[in-house]
């Protein structure tokens, strides 16, 4: 019941959901030798894929702000991060996603593709959809880049202005082990932090080319699959 774990869990329920959205897809191509999607599966895999996405992003921002709490006002923790307060962020973090989803599938539906078009990607990744319509894409640019400079840095400066504020209280504490024993508990968090936003805005960084890079291909499985899974694994060596 500690704040904490309540994040973690959705956290962990998010990475379930996120992985899920691409692997099995890519198993079964792996399997058959088939490497073919659907229009309504697409779009579908493209959904969820920003969904959980953007839930991962918020949840994040929100675990930034309760190890703030935890760190620079540990007397008052138990009550600034009351239930009430968990169950807010949340579920404005559930809100967020799914209408910042909802918005990128909207502007999506409106673009015509061709009959057959190969991805070059292994799963239907937003910025490659655009690329291959048929139709103008500007709003869908315009949309996606605000969006993305609006959902990754909006949350993202909130992760800094966190640490910011934990590294000026952790360097007023007098002792060494009191300053080791501070920081060590944001080491789990600040690790997932750096692999999630480090992969993710280099494949986005990469997107701007025409085909996509083999480097970042290795990235986009690094935050697709790799980040979800070191999650548990980060956070349980830490429990």
């Amino acid at each position: 019941h500690q704040p904490m774990y309540l994040l973690l869990s959705n956290l962990s329920l998010g990475d379930i959901c996120f992985t899920s959205t691409t692997i099995p897809k890519m198993l079964v191509n792996i399997q058959t030798q088939s490497q073919v999607i659907t229009y309504n599966g697409c779009i579908t895999q493209m959904c969820f894929f920003i969904l959980f996405g953007a839930l991962d992003d918020f949840l994040l921002t929100v675990m930034a702000y309760d190890r703030f709490v935890a760190i620079c006002h540990p007397l008052h923790y138990t009550v600034i991060m009351n239930p009430q307060l968990c169950g807010l962020l949340l579920l404005v973090s559930w809100i967020m996603s799914a209408l910042y989803s909802l918005l990128q599938c909207l502007m999506m539906l409106r673009l015509s593709f061709c009959t057959v078009l190969k991805i070059p990607h292994f799963f239907c990744e937003p910025n490659q959809m655009i690329q291959l319509a048929c139709s103008d894409t500007f709003l869908n640019n315009l949309a996606m880049h605000l969006s993305a400079v609006l959902l990754a840095g909006v949350p993202f400066s909130g992760i800094l202005y966190s640490y910011s504020k934990i590294v000026s209280c952790i360097r007023g504490i007098p002792t060494a082990q009191g300053r080791f024993k501070a920081f060590s508990t944001c080491v789990s968090h600040l690790s997932i932090v750096f692999l999630f936003y480090g992969t993710s805005v280099g494949v986005y960084l990469n997107s701007a080319a025409a085909e996509i890079s083999h480097s970042a291909a290795v990235a986009s499985v690094m935050y697709t699959v790799v980040t979800p899974m070191l999650n548990p694994v980060v956070y349980r060596i830490k429990t």
